[in-house]
């Protein structure tokens, strides 16, 4: 007891105590709270030390100081500071499940909501853990057990230990960007989590301080005349008026929008020969939707996504705007924007209710700020799942679990209603339990893991979609909706191509950039229950034309709204699907980007000369489709539609939405309640007696007794 009264009374002895507990505390908050899931060796070592060269920077700083009191003065203020960052974030992300940011500090991001009860701050009785070093601390001066260190450093040993502290936390910089490359400049952009996972809470703050300047900056500087532009040319260059046929044909149906994660149209129709030898079809199910006299289906649809990958798909189904160049819109400018968003315009225009269910975490792409901006009611995420490890694939819920617990919410939203389920299954890495596998469905064996692991997992989200189905036809809930299922993004990339290659029709020696271009095509289908026009349509379309095409199947206008999308089912639409990389897909012509080649779409073969009406087109098609780019990312960088007001149109609020579960479950159940006998919920329909007994119970965890759903 006498050495650690002694070292607490030298200035280093209290600092490295101060440093050691600080790093505890951080690692009880990562595995406890945050539920940080590090893959591999290297993000959990990364994990353990982040916490320390930061917070030895913070507190070695403090060494160079030569009065005492002012010493443990900036010791007492420094310490907790660091404490309070990580407390707030414990209790942020209990109460919100994401990490604060300068948003949320400022009150933009909108933590003190609509509806925020301070008495439901989730402090728990363990808590004080949090501070206990500091109290300890605190009451060892006050009695005098230990002492003022009056004798202060050396500046060259002062410089020596700040050093060090400069080298751990440059090694551990160095370490994080080794491993995930343009971990600051590109992925602090996209998910915060990485960021507190390699740098921890400090770094991340530094760095949303950053961009958050970097982005109000931006901002301050636009002028209010550019959407009257921007507008005038939607009007002259992108708006069309709706095919009469098809307008109106789902109006009052619910919308539910399967988000069919990183799946390529080459495994629409795909049968490979598995390593039992036999033939085996990858997809069964989502063929016979294809190919369904209900479904209008697209065989050239083409994602335009950028950094933003998921997020960029979602941004443009919701907006009809595109992502942007670099960084992830959500991430970037989610929890600020002005959005006119599908969500808002369906509910004030024909009173539908909205949600997302998500099996990831709703820090994820900044999604929990961004769905508020958009004006989304309810979102579900992987806190309304029970999330123990049996449950989840590296990125979230299993897909069959994500649909099946999903019900007895579903069922609790009044109808019509306009619901998104993001699939995370099938995604990168593309890893799967062998429990989940399909034991009558052999994969191949390509060379490639990767390859041979997205057959498995495409297959096993046919089978999730499959069940979904199931139960809505049961429930009664299909024949009064319209699905509509899509890709967003490319499965294989990289050098994973050539394995991948033999399998979809290519060759792998001679795989190029207009065999990569083709292979951003994904999936469209819409399911129209009830119609039997449905048909393969062969048009040149992308994610951007999504939105425009289900508003007027809906019977929704959108003429006054900014949306640089065109439907798909109109005539005179510009015949070129544009790439975020600035090149484009025609029926006759493909540049594989802004600086790329020319190739015959058709044919595949590469354009060397042009004649002059062939120069000359190609010329008008790059240009339309840079102003195109230019004109929606001007909209987004500097936050646009802040300045335009639609007639009938209401401007979001953010602070009126609240995704907590017990928030969400107290107002789902009020609203049934109040409604009574006018209630449209399915639940209500069925005299409040749940639906979820119609769903199959062939799902390994289910049967296992490992899933307990957690909203009933």
């Amino acid at each position: 007891m006498l050495k650690v009264k002694k070292l607490l009374s030298t200035r280093i002895g209290l600092l490295s105590f101060l440093l050691v507990c600080l790093w505890m505390k951080s690692m009880i908050a990562y595995f406890s709270v945050f539920n940080l899931r590090g893959v591999g060796t290297a993000e959990f070592i990364l994990m353990i030390i982040n916490p320390i060269g930061f917070t030895a920077i913070c507190f070695t700083i403090l060494l160079f100081i030569r009065r005492t009191s002012l010493f443990y003065l900036s010791v007492f203020a420094v310490s907790v500071s660091l404490n309070f960052l990580l407390y707030l974030n414990i209790l942020y992300y209990r109460e919100f499940t994401d990490f604060v940011t300068i948003d949320t500090l400022t009150g933009g991001a909108g933590v003190f909501q609509h509806g925020f009860d301070f008495g439901s701050v989730p402090v728990h009785v363990f808590d004080f853990i949090y501070w206990i070093d500091i109290i300890c601390i605190v009451i060892l001066l006050l009695l005098k057990k230990i002492k003022f260190d009056t004798n202060h450093m050396k500046l060259s040993e002062s410089f020596g230990y700040f050093s060090i502290s400069m080298a751990i936390f440059g090694i551990n910089l160095w370490f994080a960007e080794f491993n995930k490359h343009q971990l600051i400049s590109r992925r602090a952009q996209s998910d915060k989590t990485y960021v507190v996972r390699y740098l921890g809470l400090g770094p991340w703050m530094l760095t949303d301080s950053y961009y958050t300047h970097v982005i109000d900056s931006q901002r301050k500087e636009a002028n209010k005349n550019t959407i009257y532009k921007i507008k005038d040319y939607i009007k002259n260059n992108r708006y069309l008026a709706p095919n009469t046929k098809m307008y109106g044909i789902a109006k009052n149906r619910n919308l539910i929008i399967i988000h069919l994660e990183s799946f390529q149209q080459d495994l629409i129709d795909r049968t490979i020969k598995g390593t039992d030898g036999k033939m085996h079809v990858v997809t069964p199910f989502l063929n016979s939707i294809y190919h369904s006299q209900s479904t209008y289906a697209f065989s050239n649809f083409f994602n335009q996504v950028g950094q933003g990958k998921t997020a960029d798909a979602e941004n443009m189904m919701e907006t009809s705007t595109f992502g942007l160049p670099a960084g992830a819109f959500f991430a970037k400018y989610g929890s600020s924007q002005t959005f006119q968003a599908m969500p808002a315009i369906l509910k004030q225009q024909e009173g539908y209710s909205s949600a997302v269910f998500h099996g990831n975490v709703g820090s994820f792409y900044n999604r929990l700020n961004t769905y508020k901006q958009m004006g989304y009611e309810n979102f579900f995420d992987q806190s309304f799942y029970d999330n123990s490890s049996a449950n989840m694939s590296p990125w979230g819920i299993k897909d069959k679990l994500l649909f099946r617990d999903s019900v007895p919410m579903l069922e609790q939203l009044q109808q019509p209603f306009y619901v998104k389920y993001l699939t995370v299954t099938n995604h990168l890495i593309y890893t799967m339990a062998n429990e989940d596998k399909d034991p009558s469905f052999a994969t191949v064996d390509s060379g490639d893991s990767l390859v041979n692991k997205y057959f498995e997992t495409a297959h096993y989200l046919d089978q999730s979609v499959q069940q979904f189905y199931d139960y809505l036809k049961k429930s009664g809930l299909y024949n009064k909706s319209v699905i509509v299922l899509y890709g967003d993004h490319y499965g294989i990339s990289g050098s994973d191509l050539k394995a991948f290659a033999p399998y979809i029709g290519s060759s792998a020696k001679k795989f190029d950039s207009y065999d990569n271009t083709m292979l951003q095509r994904t999936p469209l289908m819409i399911d129209v229950p009830g119609h039997s026009d449905g048909r393969i349509i062969d048009t040149y379309a992308g994610e951007i034309d999504v939105m425009p095409t289900l508003e007027h199947l809906l019977g929704v206008s959108n003429k006054n709204y900014i949306q640089f999308g065109q439907d798909i089912f109109s005539s005179g639409r510009k015949n070129f699907v544009a790439l975020r990389n600035g090149g484009f897909v025609t029926p006759t012509l493909t540049l594989t980007s802004s600086h790329g080649s020319y190739y015959n779409t058709q044919t595949g073969v590469k354009i060397l000369k042009m004649d002059s009406s062939e120069k000359k087109y190609a010329e008008s098609v790059k240009n339309q489709v840079a102003t195109l780019l230019s004109n929606s990312d001007k909209l987004n960088n500097e936050n646009l539609l802040r300045f335009y007001h639609p007639k009938g149109f209401t401007k979001v609020n953010p602070k009126n939405y609240n995704y907590t579960v017990t928030a969400t479950e107290k107002r789902l159940a009020h609203t049934n309640n109040y409604l009574a006998a006018k209630s449209n919920s399915l639940f209500s329909r069925n005299n409040d007696k749940s639906t979820l007994s119609d769903y199959t119970n062939d799902i390994p965890e289910v049967q296992n007794g490992q899933d307990v759903p957690k909203i009933k």
